[in-house]
């Protein structure tokens, strides 16, 4: 399938508000940006065609794609001078880059990519700042089993804090922390028909328009997962990430698992 890759947002900015500032997807994990680890997790599953919805600093993806150096995540032997590589990462990926804008919202991202979906009925989508070890077949073959419009994994609230109930006189009857709530938050790595273009209106969101539509239809899926799952929207959680990757700590990195 197809994976269509949202990745035009502002994200984080340089503190000088230069023209380089970077796009979030850009932020480095171990010595790849967080765009290549959420692009390898499809690739693990086969899924190697990929379009990236561009806008706020493109031109930083745009080059580190064309600018590829496979000897920096790959094994090689060195010989007269000349690397021969003995894995490659991107070698049989098929990348289409398209500028959506600057300030669209990811509906309307979708929306003008949809002619490199060259038909296709069902293809992947996901934000180009979020990791997870979730079983992607799974998902992918009991959205299959239905005839949802559009499936979407839930996760967890991911917030630290905690929940106070209390009484009519301010005493505390109970405290529950917001991860035990029974609550899912939007987890992205959605599974879409084409079905969903149907309720995505020009400049529309494609969970606000596109998912809440399907929903009041009783056409949209959810994939409840409590594994590993992690944005990356604050500092802290590229930290915890990049930390994670140093140590050997890398659950979303199921390419490197050696098979039993």
């Amino acid at each position: 399938m197809k994976v269509v890759l949202f990745c035009g947002g502002y994200g984080m900015r340089m503190r000088n508000g230069t023209a380089d500032d970077v796009p979030k997807p850009m932020a480095m994990v171990g010595p790849r940006p967080l765009i290549w680890h959420v692009m390898r997790y499809y690739a693990h599953f086969g899924h190697t065609e990929f379009i990236l919805c561009l806008g706020y600093g493109a031109h930083h993806i745009k080059r580190f794609f064309l600018e590829y150096e496979e000897t920096t995540s790959n094994d090689f032997v060195l010989q007269n001078g000349v690397p021969q590589l003995l894995t490659t990462d991107i070698a049989d990926w098929k990348i289409t880059f398209v500028q959506t804008g600057i300030e669209s919202a990811i509906g309307e991202r979708l929306r003008r990519v949809r002619p490199y979906l060259d038909g296709d009925e069902m293809f992947l989508a996901n934000y180009a700042d979020v990791l997870t070890d979730a079983p992607l077949q799974t998902m992918i073959e009991r959205f299959e089993n239905t005839e949802a419009g559009a499936s979407m994994m839930v996760v967890p609230p991911q917030s630290s804090f905690h929940c106070v109930e209390m009484g009519e006189d301010n005493r505390v009857g109970s405290i529950t922390a917001v991860s035990e709530m029974p609550m899912w938050e939007n987890g992205g790595y959605f599974v879409l028909r084409q079905e969903v273009f149907d309720h995505i209106p020009e400049g529309g969101d494609l969970v606000a328009d596109g998912c809440t539509e399907l929903a009041k239809r009783g056409r949209l899926l959810a994939y409840p997962y409590r594994g590993f799952w992690q944005p990356t929207d604050t500092v802290k959680e590229r930290t915890m990430l990049d930390d994670g990757y140093t140590r050997g700590v890398r659950p979303w990195a199921l390419w490197e698992r050696v098979p039993a």
